[in-house]
């Protein structure tokens, strides 16, 4: 497993989330997520300023393997999508905290940090799996 990103917090469906510059909150797959999908061949991106909520459903990533649901961890607006990802799904694999970003959501309200996992927490979940 590579190092995780100290800036990021984690959920426990293996999605990442980093605060912006502009407010807007940046969601991504961690690397175990992408690693344990394999090669990605598509991704399904919500619409611009469509509303999210927590724990719904808001992107679909494809692999040779299966399909699963990247879901929200906040409520919000969907404020940018990653339109990369529509020729080259493959850059989740590659650059998953980078690059591979899934969408921007404009939070709905302030964020409980507590909420989330820390780069530790999340380490420790996966050393459990």
């Amino acid at each position: 497993m590579s190092e995780l990103p100290g800036d990021l917090l984690y959920t426990k469906d293996h999605e990442w989330l980093r605060r912006e510059d502009d407010g807007s909150v940046s969601i991504g797959v961690t690397d175990h997520a992408q690693a344990a999908l394999g090669d990605l061949v598509y991704v399904e991106l919500p619409e611009v300023d469509q509303d999210v909520t927590e724990g719904g459903d808001m992107a679909v990533v494809e692999s040779v393997k299966a399909a699963s649901d990247v879901y929200s961890p906040i409520d919000g607006k969907v404020a940018a999508v990653n339109d990369v990802l529509a020729d080259d799904p493959e850059t989740i694999n590659t650059d998953p905290y980078g690059d591979g970003w899934i969408v921007r959501i404009t939070p709905g309200g302030e964020i409980d940090e507590s909420a989330f996992l820390t780069p530790d927490a999340y380490q420790a979940l996966l050393d459990e799996e």
